[in-house]
């Protein structure tokens, strides 16, 4: 009987898998591809974050000037506040502040731009870039019924007084520029001691406090660095200085124009 030929398999000519060395030098290269890219891709997504709260700014301007357009070039101020309570340090009109609306739920301030301006993209007041969770759900269903507070300080919601009754006064579009007012609305970047926040004072800051963003009256946005914290409003354990330290803090936005 005729059998067929098989010759023996030689060592070279057998299926061969990795060894443990070439598994190991596979892993560390994969490591550190890893290593490599990850900080890559967290700082990309960080810059589309700031692009975004960027576009969130102008969407806001674009807003304004539309209130402004419909109101006799007055942009939006709000009624009077409250007195100082136990849970509101607000008492004037949002003041220089982030309120959408006041203890009593009345809008103030970029607040009276949802129903008319904003009312298919009131979200645009929070910026994605936050560094803490968003509160942008929770802050929007209490306009009309308490207290709210957007991710963006506005500079005219009202006059800069903690206590007592001003003079009530709007403010027209086309005055900004001759009262020297560039910067209208900025990225919160505020920290206070965590006691403060059962009277509503909380830390709030955006892209890790490195960046702000800056929507001027003119229409534009820009982002600026702050790494050196100043437009960092640090109030630590005492609140009653704090609008004027975010006065301040516009003021030095004015000069990123």
């Amino acid at each position: 009987m005729l059998r067929s030929y098989c010759p023996p398999m030689r060592s070279h000519d057998r299926p061969r898998g990795f060894t443990l060395v070439e598994l190991l030098v596979v892993m560390a290269i994969l490591g550190l591809l890893t290593a490599l890219l990850l900080p890559a891709l967290g700082q990309a997504r960080a810059v589309a974050r700031r692009a975004a709260c960027g576009a969130n700014l102008h969407h806001v301007g674009t807003a304004i000037h539309l209130y402004a357009d419909d109101f006799d070039d007055w942009i939006p101020f709000g009624p009077k506040g409250r007195p100082v309570t136990g849970s509101n340090f607000y008492p004037v009109t949002g003041n220089v502040t982030s309120l959408l609306s006041l203890e009593g739920g009345a809008p103030v301030g970029l607040g009276l731009l949802l129903k008319a301006y904003l009312a298919h993209q009131p979200t645009v007041l929070f910026c994605p870039g936050a560094d803490q969770a968003s509160e942008a759900k929770e802050q929007l269903a209490r306009v009309g019924h308490a207290q709210a507070q957007s991710d963006y300080y506005y500079r005219h919601a009202s006059v800069d007084l903690l206590r007592g009754t001003p003079e009530v006064y709007d403010v027209r579009r086309s005055a900004l520029g001759r009262n020297g007012i560039a910067a209208l609305v900025t990225d919160v970047q505020f920290k206070a001691h965590p006691a403060l926040a059962a009277f509503q004072v909380k830390t709030r800051t955006n892209h890790q406090r490195a960046f702000s963003n800056i929507l001027f009256a003119a229409g534009h946005v820009k982002t600026v660095s702050n790494r050196e914290e100043e437009f960092t409003v640090d109030i630590g354990w005492v609140p009653y200085d704090a609008l004027d330290r975010i006065l301040a803090m516009f003021e030095i936005a004015d000069e990123y124009q």
